[in-house]
């Protein structure tokens, strides 16, 4: 077996697209299927009318996600990162092929029953979330950080991909029996497919690639204990003395330093998602009114946000349009809260053209933000501080989603129907 000297050479960047691609096809893996629940909501909307499943699935998806990932974050510098990913991937696969096959035992007939059984589901998918997102994030903190954003944007082309297949889906199946239904199975048959995918690229190929086991073992030199497994599944047989002698040289930040260090970091990535679920995707759903498009009209929404989220993750890759000051972040941040009234009074004065504008921008400004200080915050750290900073800012992110999630229910507040 090979040391950890011998590749701490020119090669950490052999085979860097290789890894780029396998990392988008990860972040595909980590939110295609709960994208794809997200996407086909007008089919549960069919089957459960009166239970508000936008809102319900997600609110029960957050918080163990949330939960999953902050007793992960508090004991990350302890866990086998490797076990930590291929379980949350192992049940993202489970719990899709369970969607699938529930719907196929129901006959995608509604009811209580049915629905319990999709909230728990959506709760599975929550904890596998919990497991991969800050894992991954962690893990690629101490990478380059094209790597990183390559993910980042995997995840949001997950969106877009499942927007995409709805539109085909409904213009095949809408004028066939049960095509609501036709269009449902056939997503979740290819997020099946995708999630299989992505255990075997992350549990196989991705340890092998030069670059990775470069910066893993750079890591595990630098004390971290998390990447041992990686290193071994690579065939890397690390120097204990050598590593417990080089950590000694550099003494960790505790979490609780590390997040006051990026306290603005932290707090942006809260206030971007709590801005963003506080109206994606519940009110696009339910509180948008009638328009020309018909059914369309949600689809389209949310395929704008989509595809905007995807296109501004690779902003940041322009120099002269990559934001760089984190005061210039935060003001970015806050201004976003200027579309709470916008959306108000453009779902119950305007056109649908205003609607997909405003739409668009949301998703444009979330992914674009969410580039930025993801992969600016860990610069400067060593190793295990970059996979415990990322963890931390990821347990930021989804305490953001959880308590827009709770806000996106006041827009019904008064309301038995739409504006």
């Amino acid at each position: 077996m090979r040391t950890a000297d011998e590749i701490r050479a020119p090669i950490r960047l052999e085979g860097k697209y290789k890894a780029m691609l396998v990392c988008f096809i990860l972040g595909v893996g980590n939110l295609i299927a709960w994208n794809s629940m997200l996407t086909i909501e007008d089919y549960y909307y069919k089957q459960f009318p009166k239970y508000h499943p936008s809102r319900v699935l997600t609110l029960f998806y957050e918080p163990l996600a949330l939960g999953t990932l902050a007793m992960l974050a508090y004991h990350e510098s302890k866990i086998n990162t490797r076990l930590r990913n291929l379980s949350g991937y192992a049940i993202f696969f489970a719990s899709t092929l369970l969607v699938l096959l529930l719907d196929l035992v129901t006959s995608g007939k509604g009811g209580i029953g049915s629905f319990i059984g999709l909230c728990a589901l959506s709760g599975c998918f929550g904890v596998a979330d919990g497991h991969v997102l800050g894992g991954m994030v962690g893990d690629l903190s101490f990478m380059c950080p094209e790597l990183l954003q390559s993910f980042l944007a995997g995840a949001a082309a997950s969106g877009a991909l499942a927007s995409l297949l709805r539109m085909l889906t409904k213009v095949v199946f809408e004028k066939s029996h049960n095509g609501l239904r036709k269009g449902a199975i056939l997503f979740f048959a290819i997020s099946t497919f995708i999630e299989l995918l992505a255990i075997l690229l992350y549990a196989i190929y991705f340890p092998i690639l030069p670059i990775v086991k470069y910066y893993r073992s750079k890591a595990a030199l630098e004390g971290s204990k998390t990447v041992s497994a990686d290193l071994a599944a690579a065939g890397i047989q690390t120097d204990e003395n050598q590593v417990k002698g080089d950590s000694e040289h550099h003494e960790r930040l505790n979490n609780k330093d590390l997040l006051l260090q990026n306290i603005d970091y932290a707090a942006d990535l809260f206030l971007t998602y709590m801005l963003t679920l506080s109206i994606f995707p519940g009110f696009l759903y339910e509180n948008t009114g009638a328009h020309h498009l018909g059914t369309w009209y949600p689809l389209v929404l949310v395929a704008m946000y989509n595809v905007w989220d995807l296109i501004s993750r690779y902003i940041p890759i322009v120099e002269c349009l990559k934001l760089e000051s984190r005061k210039g972040i935060m003001v970015a941040v806050l201004s976003r809260f200027l579309l709470v009234p916008a959306f108000y009074f453009t779902a119950k004065y305007g056109e649908q053209g205003w609607m997909m504008l405003l739409t668009s921008f949301l998703g444009l400004t979330n992914g674009y933000l969410t580039v930025r200080v993801l992969t600016a915050a860990p610069k400067g750290y060593k190793g295990p501080e970059q996979n415990a900073l990322g963890n931390l800012l990821v347990l930021c992110h989804l305490c953001g989603l959880f308590i827009g999630v709770a806000l996106d229910w006041l827009w019904l507040i008064g309301k038995s129907e739409a504006f």
